[in-house]
């Protein structure tokens, strides 16, 4: 199993994590936290960086409202943002590391990172979900 893989997983079982799906050709791993809002939360070691990504919701109609508040709520969030999938069609939060040096406590800051943006943002991006 290749070395950065191999200390990621590490580390998720460290913080408590479970991994419910690997792909160790690919180098990634899926966890899921319902409490803290992970649901198919990818982990994929792309050397020289780590990719922490997950699916939000798929874009709402309303986008030139959305798309400027989502700038702005990208503003106050501590690790990552809120992106757009290679289709523009998927809302997702993504954060990038360096993996030549990560740590546990990187590793652990961005995951809550995105717990602590959904906790925050959750009923404004469900009112956008419905639109």
């Amino acid at each position: 199993m290749p070395e950065h893989l191999e200390k990621i997983k590490n580390y998720l079982l460290e913080l408590g994590f479970s991994i419910s799906d690997e792909d160790v050709a690919e180098e990634l791993v899926v966890i899921n936290d319902e409490a803290q809002g992970i649901n198919n939360l990818i982990i994929d070691c792309e050397d020289p960086i780590l990719i922490i990504e997950q699916k939000i919701m798929p874009v709402p109609t309303q986008t030139e409202t959305f798309y400027k508040r989502l700038l702005q709520i990208n503003r106050t969030l501590v690790h990552g943002a809120f992106v757009l999938d290679e289709t523009g069609e998927n809302v997702l939060f993504r954060d990038t590391l360096q993996l030549e040096n990560l740590d546990l406590n990187e590793l652990e800051g961005s995951i809550q990172a995105l717990s602590l943006a959904l906790a925050e943002n959750a009923d404004e991006l469900i009112t956008f979900s419905k639109a």
